[in-house]
């Protein structure tokens, strides 16, 4: 349903977005910095605890473990304050990263220097893990505090430790790495920013581009369908559910063939040979004359494929009426020149049948000529009609009185038994119409009924009610044999007629006076009998 567009705009960059997403990021990165550095204190003291003449803490076992389980409690403070996060995120990660270099280059002084124990190559570890967690930032400032550490321990341990013989050199190389790991820490940390910007604004423009495209299919004068390869409805816009009458609680994953199976047919016999020309097709349940176009979206038969539907009864209607314009106004003048001898012809005739004198045969011919000048002056009736289709003057319509005053009206003039007819009527409904074409529509659609209904009890239903979008329905269902398929095309044309006494003008001047109203008239296929339903305006 494809299913409706949001209201908003296109998606912009909403300043502070991007911000708080990293935010969110870098928190969850510095919380796994800190799992890390916990694990690396837990298996430090464990290895100064467990083995019996470790390599670490050498110089001062006693002071090494008591050290390590300072850092071990510090580490845990860091990862309770990162859980609530206080205070702010550069903060955290400057007092982590300080306190590391602090931590490690006791523990090194501990362990007899940086050569015997080997502990300064955590720090890079933890410069590389700063620059990835904050981007860059200060990762530089990191590695000189951690190279000042480091080279401040072993002066320290020259001065006041015995025979001690200061490693400078190593001292040095390890603060040249230092400061290559925050470097390449700093470049990647660049590198992954501008990605991140990069797929951030590609993001953005790839929604723009959705939402862009759904407004243009969802403007589209022609009805769209996306179906895959299962034959399920994934997307649609407005006007193919206007179509082929999809609800608007209707799921998008739907079966096509349960929605139009006619349309179903079409798309396998697309898939077996998509080369295949096909006519118009008729929606039954809109009676909407609509041209399809398949068109595969990743270029095979068996993937999905997108069904467009012109309609085409704007295409007929313009044609129709340009014919009829022109019709009009030579019928119009011809009608009012065939009036006054019509009814001179009627007069002649009445005349004729009261004279007593006449016999038989004649008397049967001159009813012959009265119902057929009742015909003609029907059919010139209709004709005049056709030009009162604009002069709609809109009104509110109490709809439950407006139609048992015209079912006793109906009744009366047809000399028909009111108990044919069956009401229905939920709620209180107002109906915007214009209240002569309103009746004019009921009394072709009832005529019709009761022309072909079984002419029993209940044998025609008129029901009102309301949809969920406030508009009014009236529908006119009869018991009878129903309309011929074959006919469906042709039901709501001009001089179109299955009576051989009919003018073929009744459903399409019905049309045009609900289309006068902003209504709509449409017949509705149902197994047995025929259901005319009028969609209209409500209060």
């Amino acid at each position: 349903m494809i299913n409706p567009l949001p209201q908003s705009g296109l998606c912009q960059p909403i300043s502070g977005a991007p911000e708080a997403t990293f935010s969110e990021q870098f928190w969850h990165s510095l919380f796994y910095f800190n799992v890390y550095r916990i694990m690396v204190v837990v298996v430090i003291i464990l290895i100064t605890w467990m083995v019996l003449d470790p390599v670490l803490g050498s110089h001062n076992p006693k002071l090494f473990f008591y050290a390590a389980l300072i850092y071990l409690f510090c580490t845990g403070i860091s990862m309770l304050l990162v859980l609530i996060r206080l205070p702010r995120f550069n903060w955290q990660i400057a007092i982590q990263i300080c306190s590391d270099v602090m931590f490690i280059t006791i523990l090194v002084h501990f362990s007899g220097g940086i050569l015997q124990s080997g502990l300064g190559l955590l720090l890079l570890a933890s410069l590389a893990a700063a620059g990835l967690i904050s981007r860059g930032k200060l990762v530089l400032f990191y590695a000189s505090i951690a190279s000042i550490g480091i080279l401040l321990e072993e002066s320290y341990t020259l001065l006041y430790v015995d025979g001690y013989r200061a490693q400078y050199l190593q001292a040095g190389l390890l603060s040249m790495g230092y400061f290559a790991v925050a470097w390449l820490a700093h470049a990647l940390a660049k590198h992954t920013a501008a990605s991140e910007q990069l797929a951030l604004q590609r993001g953005i423009d790839l929604a723009n581009m959705a939402e862009i495209n759904q407004l243009v299919i969802q403007d589209m004068q022609d009805g769209v369908l996306v179906v895959n390869a299962n034959g399920e409805i994934q997307q649609r816009n407005l006007h193919a559910e206007k179509l082929i009458c999809l609800s608007p609680e209707f799921l998008v994953k739907g079966m096509l063939a349960d929605q139009a199976p006619l349309l179903a047919e079409r798309l396998e016999t697309w898939r077996r040979d998509s080369n295949t020309n096909f006519d118009l097709l008729r929606i039954p349940v809109s009676n909407a004359l609509v041209h399809t176009r398949f068109v595969s979206v990743k270029g095979g038969s068996k993937a999905s494929v997108v069904i467009f539907l012109e309609d085409m009864s704007h295409v007929q209607v313009q044609a129709q009426q340009l014919k009829l314009a022109a019709l009009g106004r030579l019928t119009v003048n011809i009608a009012h020149e065939i009036r006054n001898p019509l009814s001179s012809i009627s007069h002649a005739s009445e005349l004729l049948e009261e004279d007593s004198g006449i016999i038989s045969t004649h008397s049967q011919l001159l009813r012959i000529i009265r119902d057929n000048t009742k015909r003609l002056n029907k059919i010139v009736q209709n004709i005049l009609q056709l030009n009162r289709r604009d002069q709609a003057t809109s009104e509110l319509i109490q709809g439950d009185n407006f139609l048992r005053t015209f079912i006793e009206e109906f009744c009366y003039t047809e000399k028909i038994d009111i108990d044919v007819f069956s009401l229905a009527i939920s709620g209180q409904h107002v109906v915007r119409f214009d209240g002569g074409h309103l009746n004019q529509v009921l009394w072709n659609l009832c005529n019709n009924a009761w022309r072909h209904c079984r002419k029993q009890h209940g044998s025609i239903q008129l029901i009102l009610a309301s949809e969920a979008d406030d508009r009014i329905y009236l529908d006119v269902i009869d018991d009878g044999p129903g309309i011929d398929p074959g006919a469906l095309n042709k039901l709501f044309e001009p001089f179109f007629t299955t009576v051989a006494s009919g003018t073929g003008l009744g459903l399409y001047i019905a049309r045009e006076m609900c289309e006068a109203n902003s209504a709509s008239l449409f017949y509705l296929e149902k197994p047995a009998g025929s259901h005319f339903r009028v969609i209209c305006r409500g209060n």
